[in-house]
């Protein structure tokens, strides 16, 4: 039996994973005040055994209520008109269907985190919370951090894992299900990119090493919608 690539088959692709990725505009002065303002956090962490110095740091995550600089609240305005726009545009039918006339969005939580010399964050979610995202602050050139003689290409590189991923290890792979072998996404971090992604999304930073340390804004984020019956609960019908 051949396989005939031009018969006519009605294909539907369900449950696709939404990824948006969206660089702010004239990044360079506000990520410049934002290390400013995040070495002297870190600095004077009163947390006992805070890495105040070392290749790993990670601050507590009640950032947006202890950082009160115009360079940070730029960025989170920046990310709630941007994820305002993602969870409109995925939920518009929903919303509709439910009678949802508007939304307001929530951080849950926000922190900074500091990496260099083989620091990494191994693969994992988020709880409590729809959406999550990352702000990267500053990290090494591309051209730089890519001629890395161990880590290469993937120093320092953010990679999700998509719903295939946990299938794969005891998958038969054949031609048939070759459409399932991109199973990750990798996203090459750079000052000023905001990546938003579904918090339940598998995820991890490869190890990274440079002459700049990968600085980065963390955050969880909830959705609330305008009206007091906006869901179904949840069943299996």
């Amino acid at each position: 039996m051949t396989v005939d690539a031009r018969a006519a088959v009605a294909i539907e692709t369900l449950w696709g994973i939404p990824l948006a990725s969206v660089l702010l505009p004239d990044a360079a002065p506000v990520n410049a005040e934002l290390l400013r303002a995040f070495a002297m956090m870190r600095q004077f962490d009163p947390r006992p055994g805070a890495a105040t110095t070392g290749s790993f740091y990670a601050s507590a995550d009640d950032l947006l209520s202890r950082c009160d600089l115009a360079e940070l609240h730029t960025v989170f305005a920046f990310i709630g008109d941007r994820l305002g726009a993602v969870v409109s545009s995925l939920n518009r039918q929903a919303w509709q269907e439910q009678g949802v006339n508007g939304a307001s969005i929530a951080i849950a939580g926000s922190w900074f985190q500091v990496q260099n010399d083989g620091a990494f964050h191994d693969v994992h979610t988020h709880g409590n919370c729809s959406w999550s995202g990352v702000y990267y602050v500053d990290i090494d050139p591309a051209a730089q951090r890519q001629s890395h003689p161990v880590y290469g290409a993937r120093n320092g590189m953010l990679r999700f894992y998509g719903p295939w991923w946990d299938q794969l290890a005891g998958a038969f792979i054949d031609a048939g299900n070759a459409y399932l072998m991109d199973a990750h996404r990798d996203i090459a971090p750079e000052p000023g990119l905001l990546v938003l992604f579904p918090s339940s999304l598998k995820h991890q930073a490869f190890p990274y090493a440079g002459t700049r340390d990968r600085v980065a804004i963390s955050f969880n984020a909830t959705v609330a919608t305008d009206g007091s019956a906006a869901f179904k609960s949840y069943d299996f019908s």
